[in-house]
């Protein structure tokens, strides 16, 4: 059998996720023999008989066959079970659609609102207090001299936010953060690690955690209380994981709603199995109490359209790097990851734009959302100071998204990104500077 397109594959994009969708059933009957961005050979093992002799049905997706087998050569052998046993197959079809999306319009100044999450644990992998204390005065004493030459179109530097685990809490340490956010570094946001709760349960311990978050002005106030922006630990929003590990809440999104969370940032979450289906966008989730990871869908945020649902996502970039290849064959997979294993390197940080994740109606203002485990050793060292991976990801950025002309390079904590995304909603455009705070006003950072 033998199936050919008469166009590349951003013109196939429905038929091959329909492929995918049928080989990700049993991914270890089918070989992978050559994947790029114009062509896609798989071979189905031995299948079917002709005279009796066996036969191995190929699928073929490309604009010209002979051109990239015979003068780039076949990959040869490579199971689809590698790039499935990554969980891929929940999020290709999604990321092969997406190729019909409007991208900007040619012309028009873009707006790109950068900002870096920290999954910060300082006492990760059971850390000695000594440990602690080191990762901690890394980034107190090396952020600040990491930045300083920094600035984007509106002469702030890099804002970073601290997603703080409450589970793992301690007051020096949050001390410590309060105050280099009071400098105007960055901000402090909730992180939280949870296994086998309720309802209940968890917002008990949610708003426990907002209790004391609160006394070192950590979090904005909104009319009914307090308000915070979340990232969930383990990457297990609303009970995703198979097993069932690491939540246990169905209806999470509805706590997170009901205790003050103004939007979700833990996805992309790839290459684990909690990723959603939904990719590279903004949008609004409605929970369904009986069932695990109803953030897999939902309503893209649009202009002039009012909110739905129970929480707002704002994801980061997730995609296939085929700039950057494993044994020259697969593509990497780009999850917005920023790690001394993972280098924000230049061909990263223009895939990260080019993802173009933004509201919908409004294609001037492109949203990045990177993140980080900032408190690792590994990384604390990577990151940080004059050279590390910070200060060069920065450097470029400013050099190739902030000439004013093309582009204009704007620096967001969590909450200032979430501003600019509702200003935007509700139909404001121009300079997204204006809008950092929309709603949400900045937290006050004086221990009370």
């Amino acid at each position: 059998m033998l199936i050919l397109a008469n166009n590349n594959i951003s013109q196939n994009r429905k038929a091959i996720a329909i492929l995918f969708s049928i080989v990700s059933q049993a991914p270890q009957n089918f070989f992978l023999l050559y994947l790029n961005e114009g062509c896609i050979i798989i071979r189905k093992k031995m299948l079917t008989t002709l005279n009796g002799i066996a036969q191995e049905p190929v699928v073929i997706l490309s604009s010209d066959i002979r051109e990239n087998t015979e003068d780039r050569g076949i990959g040869g052998g490579q199971t689809l079970s590698k790039l499935f046993g990554r969980n891929i197959h929940i999020w290709l079809p999604g990321y092969l659609l997406q190729g019909i999306k409007p991208k900007p319009r040619s012309g028009k100044l873009q707006h790109i609102i950068f900002a870096i999450v920290d999954h910060f644990e300082p006492i990760w992998n059971h850390a000695t207090q000594d440990q602690e204390r080191w990762r901690m005065n890394s980034w107190i004493e090396g952020y600040p001299e990491t930045v300083k030459g920094h600035r984007d179109a509106d002469g702030i530097n890099p804002r970073h936010t601290w997603f703080y685990p409450y589970d793992e809490f301690r007051d020096w340490q949050m001390e410590q953060l309060a105050d280099l956010c009071s400098k105007g570094y960055g901000e402090i946001e909730l992180h939280l690690h949870h296994d086998n709760d309720t309802s209940e349960t968890l917002r008990q311990k949610i708003e426990e955690a907002k209790r004391v978050f609160s006394k070192y002005g950590a979090l904005p106030a909104i009319p009914s209380g307090l308000s915070y922006g979340f990232i969930h630990g383990n990457w297990s929003l609303d009970n995703s994981r198979r097993d069932g590990r690491w939540c246990g809440v169905n209806n999470e999104l509805q706590v997170l709603r009901d205790t003050g969370c103004y939007a979700d940032f833990t996805m992309p979450s790839a290459p684990s199995d909690t990723q959603s289906r939904k990719i590279n966008s903004i949008y609004y989730a409605k929970d369904d109490p009986n069932k695990p990871k109803s953030f897999n869908t939902g309503r893209d945020v649009k202009i002039n359209k009012a909110s739905s649902g129970d929480l707002m996502l704002i994801q980061g970039p997730l995609c296939l790097n085929w700039k950057m290849r494993k044994a020259f064959i697969l593509p990497k997979i780009e999850n917005g990851e920023v790690a001394s294993h993972n280098p924000p390197v230049p061909k990263r940080i223009d895939l990260w734009i080019r993802s173009h994740i933004h509201v919908k109606g409004l294609r001037e203002w492109t949203f990045v959302k990177v993140y980080t485990h900032g408190a690792q050793d590994r990384n604390c060292e990577a990151l940080l100071g004059t050279g590390g991976l910070l200060d060069r990801m920065y450097s470029y950025l400013e050099e190739k998204y902030n000439d004013g002309v093309e582009y204009k390079l704007h620096y967001a904590t969590a909450r200032e990104m979430f501003n600019i995304i509702k200003a935007a909603e509700s139909g404001k455009y121009g300079d997204p500077n204006s809008y950092r705070d929309f709603i949400l006003l900045p937290p006050s950072y004086a221990l009370r």
